[in-house]
C-alpha cells in the first residue's frame, strides 16, 4: 500500500467506524499483514502526469500514487471501494485494473 494512502484510510476508518478500527488497521502494519510501499523518486513524475491527465475526475495525488506504484510493481488487481476513479484510469502496463471486491 503506498504510504500516501495510509493516512487517508486511517482517517476514514476512524471517522466512520471509530478509533478501534483505526487501531486494528495500524496494528496490521505492525504484525506484517500490510506493507507500506514508499513512493519512489520516479513515481512522483508519474503521479503528476496522472493528476494532469485525469484532472476532470479529479484523480488526486493519493489515487495517482496507487496507480504509479501498481505500474512500478506490475500489479493489476486493486482492492478499493473507489470504482469511480479506478475504473476510468488506464494503467501503462495493462488495459485496465481488476477492481476488487
Amino acid at each position: 500500500m503506498p504510504v500516501l494512502v495510509i493516512t487517508e484510510i486511517a482517517y476514514l476508518l476512524e471517522s466512520r467506524l471509530g478509533t478501534d478500527a483505526e487501531v486494528r488497521f495500524l496494528g496490521d502494519f505492525a504484525a506484517g499483514n500490510l506493507f507500506a510501499e514508499p513512493v519512489a523518486a520516479a513515481d512522483w513524475l508519474r503521479i503528476a502526469e496522472l493528476v494532469a491527465t485525469y484532472r476532470d475526475l479529479p484523480l488526486g495525488t493519493v489515487d495517482a500514487s496507487v496507480v504509479a506504484v501498481a505500474e512500478r510493481r506490475n500489479v493489476t488487481s486493486l482492492a478499493t471501494l473507489d470504482r469511480r476513479h479506478f475504473s476510468v484510469v488506464r494503467p501503462l502496463h495493462a488495459p485496465a485494473f481488476d477492481i476488487l471486491p
